[in-house]
This record gives structure tokens, C-alpha cells and sequence, in this order.
């Protein structure tokens, strides 16, 4: 068995690994971690939750714990993510390795105060977590220098393509040293990422885990059939108040605020998140969500991608996704490192032939289930449950909405039904990860 002491990482940083109850690598970091501690340029193949954040986050600890000093506004290690939740998520993974390392990471994203940034940049940084639009907007305002730049990684570098983030990056690629070491990370390696790494980078060695699929063992599909629209929102309502977590996703930024509006009017502790949200709400409701006590998340596809949250034992795609890589993107947050999960879709009647095309392109064998005349398969496939019906105030508000179903007002006298709110990071229980 290998272990991360056997790939010449620093003590500190095993023993802090080893704190964290991780020892032995996944199979991409086993084989891509010595090349890149050797100063290979890396291309990492692989979905998320393969191990991509540790593959090349030990070995820019590593390479900067052992080259000097970091001064103010100059980086020497770049990592670039597309969205804010990824970003904040790899420092956070990131951080405590930094700190036994004597290294300071920062991540700077939209959505947060520019003065911040600043402020934070003033001091030195060693390690910068950023998204391209946050990192070009301190270059800009001369606050960022990326020329002492070692070591560049790009994470998930297909959601950025995906995003038209190209072109941003590439400005931020050509500010630092043509002869810095280069780690890119991907689901994909064709298309435009190909143009990135044929542009960026030397020679580099390229190492592969399992595509993204949706036909993991764990992983069961299922695509239940709900009448029309309101029929539909019976459906949602009883599979959120399941036990569990469960990722809800929906296609428009309005469609999330709507659904959870309806589910906290039946008592659902249901939180959204999207790109419109602001960043403080986003945090709070991805910390809620990953310490169990907001069990609803109704995401856009912003969730679909980078973020790693264990225990996700359901995804409902309420809105079907418009393609297939959507629909395995939205599936992969559920039977994660080996444990099991579900995925349903919602299909009204006129989706039927949507839904039938879009699940034979992702290659996923989900059988058709009529829940409407069979409701106990429901119950059965998603441990669907009747909501409580008592209303929670949506967050920011004082007295609870009434639901439909013809609750009434609480008097003056009486107080509003407190929601539970999402506990701070310094509350989420330890879990061993993937990274």
C-alpha cells in the first residue's frame, strides 16, 4: 500500500494528513503527485471527487515550502477555479496543510468586498485561490502582480471553457513566468482545453481516472412520471421531506427562489443557491447543507459542478437538464467514493420524449415509474414523506409564510417559528474527504 509519506511529501504535511485520518492516496494522486513534485507539467484527467484538489495542492505546499518568501500583491502559487464555491472550497482544504507547512493561502472570488482582497493582498500570500474575473479585477486595479507566480493550477478547466472563462485566463496565464510549472485538471482534454494546454504548457504527463458516468454501481436512476405541473409539486414537496440530503436542481435562477419559497410554506428546511445569490448566502447555505442541518439545497447547475459535499443520498432533477452532460454532472453528486445514492427525474407528459432521448445519450438505463397511480413507489424509491405543513420564514424574514393549504397568520401575540440556521464552518463535523 502506498501512502502520502511514501511520496516524499514534508513531514509536517503527513502528519497533518495523517491528523485528518487520510493516508493512503487516491489512484490519480498515487501516480500524478511524484511527477509533479518533480516539476512536471501535470494533466489530470478525471470528474470531481477523484482527488484533484490534493493532486495539486501537496505539491505546490511542497514547492513553496522549500523556495523562499512570498511578498505582498505576488502570489507564488495560482490556483484557478470557476466558480466561487470550488474556490472556497479548495482553500478551505487547502488551509490547515498551508498552515503546518508555514504557508498562508487566500481566496479571492466575486460576490466579496474588493477592499478585502486588497487588504488580505497587502500582506504576503503564498498560495492565491481565485476566479479568473476576481483575479483580473485586482490586476487591473494594480493590486495583484502574478510575476513571482512558481506554480499554476487550473481546476476544472472544461466548466471555465464551459463558462467563457478562456479568454480571461489566458490574459492571467500570459502575466506569469512562461517557465513556471503548470497543473490543469479536467473532466475533459479536447476542444478548447486542448488550445489552453498546446498554448501553456511543456511536455506535460498525462494521468486519468474514470470519465464521468452515471453508471457507477451505487448509483441507481429512475425516472418518475408526475402528471402535470401541479401533480408535479405534490411530488417535490413529499420527496423533500425526506430524511437525508437531497439536491434539487432546477434550470432557471427564478425557478430556484420559487421552489423554495413553496418548500419552506410546507415546513421544508430548503435553502437555494445561484448565481445571482450573494456570497455570504451562497456560504451559508452550502455550510448548511454540508453539516446536515439544511437537508434541501435546489440548486441551477452551479452546484453541478465542483462542489464536493459528502452524504448527498439524493439528486432530483425537477427541471430535466438541457444535455446529457448536465444530467451526469447533476447525478455525481450523490454515490460518491463508493457509498450509494439515487437520481430521479421529474418528467411531466409532454418531457416524456425530452427526458426518453436525454437519458439514452448519457447512457443511463432508468426505468419509467407512474408515481401519480403508484404512489407507494415513491415512498419506496426516495423515502418520500408527507411535509409537517408548518411554515418557515424564508431567511431575512420575521414571521413565517402561510402555507396553501390554509394555515393561518400567528397572532401579534404570538412569536414566529424560529428556521434553523446554518451552522458556521467552526461547527461542521471532521469528515475524511475526497480532495
Amino acid at each position: 500500500m502506498t501512502t502520502f509519506s511514501d511520496l516524499g511529501l514534508p513531514v509536517p504535511v503527513v502528519h497533518e494528513l495523517k491528523r485528518q485520518g487520510i493516508i493512503e492516496p487516491f489512484p490519480i494522486q498515487a501516480a500524478a503527485i511524484p511527477d509533479a513534485l518533480a516539476g512536471r507539467d501535470v494533466l489530470g484527467r478525471g470528474p470531481t471527487g477523484s482527488g484533484k484538489t490534493f493532486t495539486f495542492g501537496l505539491p505546490m505546499i511542497d514547492r513553496l515550502s522549500n523556495s523562499g518568501a512570498s511578498k505582498a500583491q505576488r502570489p507564488r502559487g495560482l490556483v484557478l477555479a470557476p466558480t466561487r464555491e470550488l474556490a472556497t472550497q479548495i482553500k478551505q482544504r487547502l488551509e490547515p496543510l498551508c498552515t503546518a507547512a508555514g504557508l498562508r493561502i487566500l481566496d479571492v472570488v466575486g460576490g466579496v468586498a474588493i477592499s478585502r482582497h486588497i487588504q488580505a493582498l497587502s500582506r504576503p500570500v503564498d498560495i492565491l485561490v481565485a476566479t479568473p474575473g476576481r483575479a483580473q479585477d485586482l490586476v487591473n486595479q494594480k493590486k495583484l502582480f502574478l510575476d513571482a507566480v512558481e506554480i499554476t493550477a487550473l481546476d476544472e478547466a472544461d466548466h471555465m471553457a464551459d463558462m467563457g472563462f478562456l479568454p480571461q485566463v489566458r490574459k492571467l496565464l500570459d502575466l506569469t513566468p512562461a517557465n513556471g510549472q503548470r497543473l490543469l485538471f479536467s473532466a475533459t482534454l479536447d476542444g478548447d482545453v486542448d488550445k489552453l494546454v498546446q498554448r501553456y504548457m511543456h511536455n506535460p504527463v498525462t494521468h486519468s481516472t474514470a470519465p464521468v458516468e452515471a453508471s457507477v454501481d451505487t448509483m441507481t436512476h429512475f425516472r418518475l412520471m408526475c402528471g402535470n405541473r401541479d401533480q408535479r409539486a405534490d411530488v417535490v414537496a413529499r420527496i423533500a421531506a425526506r430524511e437525508g440530503k437531497t439536491i434539487m436542481f432546477m434550470r432557471t435562477k427564478h425557478g430556484v427562489d420559487r421552489q423554495v419559497k413553496k418548500l419552506r410554506r410546507v415546513g421544508i428546511n430548503a435553502l437555494g443557491i445561484h448565481g445571482d445569490k450573494g456570497q455570504n448566502t451562497r456560504t451559508a447555505a452550502i455550510d448548511g447543507f454540508t453539516s446536515g442541518e439544511v437537508p434541501v439545497l435546489v440548486a441551477t447547475d452551479i452546484a453541478a459542478r465542483g462542489i464536493d459535499i459528502s452524504g448527498v443520498s439524493l439528486v432530483v432533477h425537477i427541471d430535466p437538464p438541457a444535455e446529457h452532460k448536465a444530467y451526469l454532472h447533476r447525478s455525481g453528486r450523490t454515490a460518491r467514493a463508493g457509498t450509494s445514492g439515487a437520481v430521479v427525474t421529474l418528467v411531466m407528459q409532454e418531457q416524456r420524449d425530452e427526458v426518453d432521448k436525454l437519458c439514452h445519450k448519457a447512457g443511463v438505463d432508468a426505468p419509467e415509474i407512474d408515481v401519480i397511480a403508484r404512489p407507494g413507489e415513491l415512498t419506496r424509491i426516495t423515502g418520500a414523506r408527507t411535509p409537517n405543513g408548518k411554515a418557515l420564514p424564508l431567511p431575512g424574514q420575521q414571521q413565517p409564510a402561510v402555507a396553501k393549504s390554509g394555515g393561518r397568520q400567528p397572532r401579534k401575540s404570538q412569536k414566529a417559528q424560529p428556521v434553523a440556521t446554518p451552522r458556521g464552518s467552526r461547527n461542521q463535523p471532521r469528515r475524511r474527504k475526497q480532495s
